[in-house]
Protein backbone atom coordinates (compact mmCIF):
# COMPACT_ATOMS: atom_id res chain seq x y z
CA UNK A 1 0.00 0.00 0.00
CA UNK A 2 1.35 3.40 -0.97
CA UNK A 3 1.66 6.32 1.45
CA UNK A 4 -0.92 9.08 1.08
CA UNK A 5 1.00 12.33 1.23
CA UNK A 6 -1.97 14.60 0.61
CA UNK A 7 -4.34 14.29 3.58
CA UNK A 8 -5.57 17.86 3.04
CA UNK A 9 -6.25 19.01 -0.54
CA UNK A 10 -4.50 22.22 -1.44
CA UNK A 11 -2.14 21.81 1.49
CA UNK A 12 1.11 23.74 1.05
CA UNK A 13 4.25 23.37 3.12
CA UNK A 14 4.79 26.19 5.58
CA UNK A 15 8.34 25.12 6.42
CA UNK A 16 10.27 26.64 3.56
CA UNK A 17 13.49 27.34 5.45
CA UNK A 18 16.59 28.77 3.90
CA UNK A 19 19.43 26.28 3.31
CA UNK A 20 21.89 26.51 6.17
CA UNK A 21 19.38 28.11 8.54
CA UNK A 22 19.44 26.07 11.72
CA UNK A 23 16.52 25.56 14.05
CA UNK A 24 14.16 28.48 13.99
CA UNK A 25 12.85 29.58 17.38
CA UNK A 26 9.77 27.37 16.89
CA UNK A 27 11.86 24.22 16.62
CA UNK A 28 13.35 22.26 19.45
CA UNK A 29 16.46 20.21 18.85
CA UNK A 30 15.44 16.84 17.48
CA UNK A 31 16.82 13.93 19.51
CA UNK A 32 15.72 11.09 17.22
CA UNK A 33 13.64 10.21 14.16
CA UNK A 34 12.16 6.73 13.71
CA UNK A 35 10.25 5.08 10.90
CA UNK A 36 8.39 2.05 12.19
CA UNK A 37 5.88 -0.31 10.57
CA UNK A 38 2.54 -1.35 12.11
CA UNK A 39 4.11 -4.54 13.46
CA UNK A 40 6.56 -2.46 15.50
CA UNK A 41 9.64 -3.15 13.37
CA UNK A 42 12.00 -0.19 13.04
CA UNK A 43 12.75 0.50 9.38
CA UNK A 44 14.91 3.60 9.88
CA UNK A 45 16.38 5.12 13.03
CA UNK A 46 18.44 8.29 13.29
CA UNK A 47 19.70 9.54 16.66
CA UNK A 48 21.18 12.99 17.23
CA UNK A 49 22.26 12.35 20.84
CA UNK A 50 24.39 9.46 21.94
CA UNK A 51 22.51 6.47 23.32
CA UNK A 52 23.95 3.00 23.82
CA UNK A 53 22.52 0.18 21.72
CA UNK A 54 20.72 -1.14 24.81
CA UNK A 55 19.18 2.29 25.48
CA UNK A 56 18.09 2.59 21.84
CA UNK A 57 16.48 -0.85 21.82
CA UNK A 58 14.66 -0.12 25.08
CA UNK A 59 13.54 3.33 23.93
CA UNK A 60 12.31 2.06 20.57
CA UNK A 61 10.51 -0.93 22.04
CA UNK A 62 8.64 1.02 24.72
CA UNK A 63 7.94 4.08 22.58
CA UNK A 64 6.72 2.05 19.62
CA UNK A 65 4.34 0.08 21.84
CA UNK A 66 3.05 3.35 23.28
CA UNK A 67 2.45 4.95 19.86
CA UNK A 68 0.95 1.85 18.25
CA UNK A 69 -1.44 1.31 21.16
CA UNK A 70 -3.00 4.75 20.77
CA UNK A 71 -6.19 5.12 18.75
CA UNK A 72 -6.53 7.40 15.74
CA UNK A 73 -8.83 9.68 17.74
CA UNK A 74 -6.05 10.41 20.24
CA UNK A 75 -3.59 13.27 19.87
CA UNK A 76 -0.30 12.62 18.04
CA UNK A 77 1.76 14.24 20.81
CA UNK A 78 3.08 12.13 23.68
CA UNK A 79 5.43 12.75 26.57
CA UNK A 80 7.62 9.75 27.23
CA UNK A 81 10.46 9.73 29.78
CA UNK A 82 12.56 12.81 29.02
CA UNK A 83 11.14 13.19 25.51
CA UNK A 84 8.29 15.03 23.86
CA UNK A 85 7.25 12.80 20.97
CA UNK A 86 5.33 13.73 17.84
CA UNK A 87 4.24 10.97 15.47
CA UNK A 88 2.11 10.45 12.42
CA UNK A 89 1.01 7.35 10.56
CA UNK A 90 1.12 7.16 6.78
CA UNK A 91 -0.29 3.86 5.45
CA UNK A 92 1.80 1.14 7.10
CA UNK A 93 4.56 3.38 8.53
CA UNK A 94 4.73 5.50 11.65
CA UNK A 95 7.06 8.50 11.53
CA UNK A 96 8.18 9.36 15.07
CA UNK A 97 10.15 12.46 16.08
CA UNK A 98 11.47 12.96 19.60
CA UNK A 99 12.63 16.21 21.20
CA UNK A 100 13.70 17.07 24.72
CA UNK A 101 10.82 17.58 27.13
CA UNK A 102 12.71 20.53 28.65
CA UNK A 103 12.74 22.57 25.44
CA UNK A 104 9.89 24.62 24.04
CA UNK A 105 8.50 22.72 21.11
CA UNK A 106 6.05 23.56 18.37
CA UNK A 107 4.39 20.18 17.90
CA UNK A 108 2.38 21.35 14.89
CA UNK A 109 5.59 22.45 13.16
CA UNK A 110 7.05 18.99 13.79
CA UNK A 111 3.92 17.39 12.32
CA UNK A 112 4.40 19.63 9.29
CA UNK A 113 8.06 18.54 9.11
CA UNK A 114 7.00 14.86 9.17
CA UNK A 115 4.56 15.58 6.33
CA UNK A 116 7.27 17.34 4.32
CA UNK A 117 9.66 14.43 4.91
CA UNK A 118 7.03 11.98 3.62
CA UNK A 119 6.32 14.20 0.59
CA UNK A 120 10.05 14.36 -0.18
CA UNK A 121 10.42 10.58 0.10
CA UNK A 122 7.29 10.24 -2.04
CA UNK A 123 8.72 12.53 -4.70
CA UNK A 124 11.99 10.61 -4.87
CA UNK A 125 10.59 7.08 -4.75
CA UNK A 126 7.44 7.93 -6.77
CA UNK A 127 4.77 6.83 -4.29
CA UNK A 128 7.00 5.65 -1.47
CA UNK A 129 6.13 2.53 0.49
CA UNK A 130 7.74 0.56 3.30
CA UNK A 131 9.70 -1.61 0.85
CA UNK A 132 11.28 1.47 -0.72
CA UNK A 133 12.66 2.44 2.68
CA UNK A 134 13.83 -1.12 3.44
CA UNK A 135 15.63 -1.69 0.14
CA UNK A 136 16.98 1.85 -0.26
CA UNK A 137 17.90 2.64 3.33
CA UNK A 138 21.02 4.59 2.39
CA UNK A 139 19.01 6.87 0.08
CA UNK A 140 16.37 7.42 2.78
CA UNK A 141 19.19 8.38 5.17
CA UNK A 142 20.68 10.77 2.60
CA UNK A 143 17.30 12.51 2.23
CA UNK A 144 16.90 12.72 6.00
CA UNK A 145 20.47 13.98 6.44
CA UNK A 146 19.84 16.74 3.89
CA UNK A 147 16.81 17.87 5.89
CA UNK A 148 18.12 17.46 9.45
CA UNK A 149 21.69 18.01 10.56
CA UNK A 150 22.80 17.54 14.14
CA UNK A 151 19.18 17.63 15.31
CA UNK A 152 18.33 20.89 13.49
CA UNK A 153 15.92 21.09 10.60
CA UNK A 154 18.02 22.86 7.98
CA UNK A 155 16.09 22.42 4.73
CA UNK A 156 12.52 21.51 3.80
CA UNK A 157 12.60 22.46 0.12
CA UNK A 158 11.95 19.15 -1.63
CA UNK A 159 13.92 19.94 -4.79
CA UNK A 160 16.90 21.33 -2.87
CA UNK A 161 16.94 18.26 -0.63
CA UNK A 162 16.76 15.87 -3.58
CA UNK A 163 19.25 17.73 -5.79
CA UNK A 164 22.31 16.31 -3.98
CA UNK A 165 20.93 12.77 -4.28
CA UNK A 166 20.20 13.26 -7.99
CA UNK A 167 23.74 14.63 -8.44
CA UNK A 168 25.23 11.66 -6.59
CA UNK A 169 23.28 9.24 -8.79
CA UNK A 170 24.28 11.10 -11.95
CA UNK A 171 28.00 10.88 -11.12
CA UNK A 172 27.91 7.28 -9.91
CA UNK A 173 26.45 5.90 -13.15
Amino acid sequence: RRLNTHPHPGHLSKLQLLPGLCCLVDFAMIKFILMVNKQGQTRLAQYYDYLTVRERVTLEGELIRKCLSRSESQCSFVEYRQYRVVYRRYASLYFIVGTSIDEDCNELALLEFIHTLVETLDKYFENVCELDIMFNLEKAHIILDEMVQDGCIVDTNKMAVLSSLYLLEKHSS
